[in-house]
């Protein structure tokens, strides 16, 4: 694997280490049941890494990377030795986190689980607790990575790299390491939302108000009517329920504002979001956060209303393409989609920020437009599927396009730029824990004390 290659690896470890605890976790008990534990290393007073820890982030490194070996497991142990020096570091220097940052975290992960496998229930019969075990035996590591994430942060807060610097680590990468990158694209869009006509808008107020009072008249429980006539899929299947909804989240405000008002087992008014028509019912509160059922009704749009929304797209283009409005202009000024005018309506990965998206991780449909597109030309107007299944309309212009290629300064800068920061970040959080370790009581089992990992640290056999 060559250095750069390396470099990315690194990056992604730590994502993917805090990324999917809650998936580790799941499978902790099994694992230590079926063979004896033993201690791998103590670091400072009372801080311990076990066999089972270990094996458990191994073997899902290896499900990731099929080359997965003994030397990345022992760049893993580093790591999560790593973390327990910055947590010790953090309590020396009194960094905290809060107890509210520790639960919006626990909460976030949770659904995002939740949205993976589908349900709660599904999410609890796969790793065989509730949602109540798993925040309670998950809130302290998440606490200690957030800790050592904050303490890490104050170590790097300083680090920066310029040009000179990005240039010497490209050049010192051997030319049959450099990694070839596939066709990569910066694209945007416009999305206009077709507008519902008041007869359909009103049709859909009215059929939540009859579904309610059926609830009401106890004709039907909640839950029973949520199976039958919500148009949320994400809780239609769990009797309209939603676990941990927060003040905080990604949630519509005024579907949060009319829950928080509500007494347990009360039914809200009908709430108007950007999503449609609801009714609320609360099920318990939790300090800051509620359980709720709720019920989708979203508006029909008829033939008549998409064919508006594309021939709004079709003059929109056409002044595009006459250089009456350029198009972050046009994004602002006539885009629906509020996530879109927040970045100019370029598309970005949101696990890495970056806009020259991988043309193979793009979705079917997209492909297929972009490849009779050149750089700087706008699609036609067309109906798409969102990332939430609904129908929308859009015209997509694609910016620049980049064929396969070998790693070059020119094409691929920022994502060179960002690995010789990962590098010099790396480098950083290293020199300080050699300069650090004399200060702390670190043990680490004989099995691993010859691992290359460990001897840039000058540690001796134990």
């Amino acid at each position: 694997m060559s250095f750069i290659k390396k470099s990315l690896s690194k990056v992604n470890l730590n994502k993917f280490s805090l990324l999917l605890f809650f998936v580790l976790n799941a499978f902790l008990v099994s694992a230590q049941t079926q063979s004896a534990d033993k201690i791998l290393a103590v670091v400072g007073r009372n801080k311990i890494i076990l066999q089972s820890e270990l094996e458990i982030q191994a073997a899902q490194m290896k499900q990731q990377d099929p080359n997965f070996n003994d030397t990345m497991k022992c760049l893993l142990l580093q790591e999560m030795i790593i973390q327990k020096l910055l947590i010790e570091q953090a309590e020396r220097d009194s960094v905290l986190v809060s107890d509210d940052e520790v639960e919006g975290q626990l909460n976030n992960r949770l659904r995002y689980f939740t949205q993976l496998y589908g349900s709660k229930e599904k999410l609890e019969q796969a790793s065989g607790k509730t949602i109540y075990m798993l925040k309670e035996e998950n809130r302290d590591i998440i606490r200690d990575q957030m800790i050592a994430e904050k303490m890490k942060n104050q170590i790097l807060e300083n680090v920066k790299i310029t040009p000179a610097e990005v240039n010497t680590f490209f050049n010192r990468i051997p030319a049959d390491s450099l990694p070839f990158y596939p066709a990569a694209v910066e694209v945007g869009q416009i999305v206009i939302d077709p507008p519902v006509s008041p007869e359909l808008d009103d049709y859909a107020y009215k059929k939540l108000q009859g579904i309610k009072n059926e609830i009401l008249k106890g004709e039907k429980t909640f839950e029973t009517a949520a199976g039958m006539y919500s148009d949320d899929p994400g809780s239609r299947d769990n009797g309209g329920r939603y676990d941990g909804v927060t003040r905080n989240g990604a949630w519509a405000p005024e579907f949060v504002t009319a829950a928080f008002k509500l007494q347990n087992g009360e039914i809200s008014p009908i709430v108007k979001t950007k999503f449609g028509y609801h009714i609320i019912q609360m099920i318990q509160r939790k300090g800051d956060e509620v359980d709720v059922r709720h019920i989708l009704i979203i508006p029909e749009r008829t033939s008549g209303d998409f064919k508006k929304a594309l021939d709004k797209l079709d003059s929109v283009r056409a002044d595009l393409i006459s250089g009456k409005i350029k198009f972050p202009e046009a994004v602002g000024k006539y885009a629906t989609d509020e996530a879109s005018k927040r970045t100019g309506g370029i598309i970005a990965d949101p696990q890495t920020g970056s806009t020259l998206l991988d043309v193979n991780k793009l979705d079917p449909a997209m492909v297929l437009i972009l490849d009779s597109l050149q750089p700087g030309q706008y699609s036609r107007s067309q109906i798409f599927f969102t990332e939430s299944h609904e129908r929308s309309c859009r015209i997509v212009y694609l910016k620049t396009r980049t064929s396969p290629h070998k790693a070059n300064l020119k094409d691929d800068y920022n994502k060179i730029q960002e690995v010789a920061l990962q590098q010099k970040k790396l480098a950083k959080i290293q020199e300080w824990v050699k300069q650090k370790l004399p200060t702390y009581y670190l043990k680490i089992d004989t099995e691993y004390q010859s691992c290359n990992a460990f001897k840039i640290w000058g540690l001796k056999r134990q």
